[in-house]
């Protein structure tokens, strides 16, 4: 299925450029913004990873935009660097308190910057979570997140579960969107109107133990 856009290239660059300005922590004047077909590729360089995924997320609040490809170069300055070893009890710290994260069960290794995650999870979501958790660590310069999903004895009502999961999320109209099961894969398929509705509707899917991928399969289609 696809997603449909109505807007030109041209009014998307527009506001990407200006949700970048809008958006306190990320440096706009160094990122450069490319539209083609509603696809986004976001250039240049910042000064931390945080920068670089609040970029990304800046670019999907626009509406009209498909996809965003995010070609930014991480320049961490002088102040900023850190030992792998610094870094990697940063991370281990991080994931420590992080409220849904299995810290115990996740393995850190960090090489010149770079950390990789592996380990298994009981969820998608804390798979997210770790990442998010690691991405907001001053020194990092990107992030390998290569965490497993447990497998878990799924409920015979999953489909039901997770449509009234849908339900009870404020940021869905749950009326739009289907949910077919294969075994511990969910796809979604149908209509909303935003990119942030599409994600609301995978992470309520994501978040059920026993879920190990998620195809989402619904179109965002943009009013004119």
């Amino acid at each position: 299925m696809t997603t449909v856009s109505t807007r030109t290239d041209e009014d998307i660059q527009e506001d990407v450029l200006a949700e970048l300005r809008w958006d306190s922590r990320v440096r706009p004047n160094d990122i450069g913004v490319i539209v083609k077909n509603g696809v986004v590729t976001l250039t240049g360089w910042v000064e931390s990873y945080s920068q670089k995924v609040a970029a990304e997320s800046a670019a999907h609040r626009v509406r009209g935009v498909l996809a965003v490809a995010n070609d930014i170069e991480v320049r961490l300055p002088a102040f900023a660097e850190r030992t792998d070893a610094d870094l990697a009890a940063a991370v281990l710290n991080a994931l420590k308190w992080g409220a849904d994260i299995p810290a115990g069960k996740i393995n850190v290794t960090v090489d010149q910057g770079w950390v990789t995650l592996d380990g298994e999870v009981d969820n998608i979501l804390q798979k997210l979570d770790a990442e998010r958790a690691v991405s907001h660590i001053a020194g990092v310069r990107g992030v390998s997140n290569r965490l497993i999903v447990k497998e878990h004895p799924l409920p015979t009502d999953i489909k039901k579960k997770i449509e009234q999961a849908l339900v009870r999320n404020a940021e869905t109209d749950a009326k739009q969107i289907t949910v077919e099961v294969q075994g511990s894969k969910v796809i979604l398929r149908g209509i909303v109107h935003a990119y942030a509705e599409k994600r609301a509707a995978a992470e309520t899917a994501w978040s059920l133990p026993g879920v190990t991928e998620v195809e989402n399969n619904i179109d965002v289609v943009f009013p004119p």
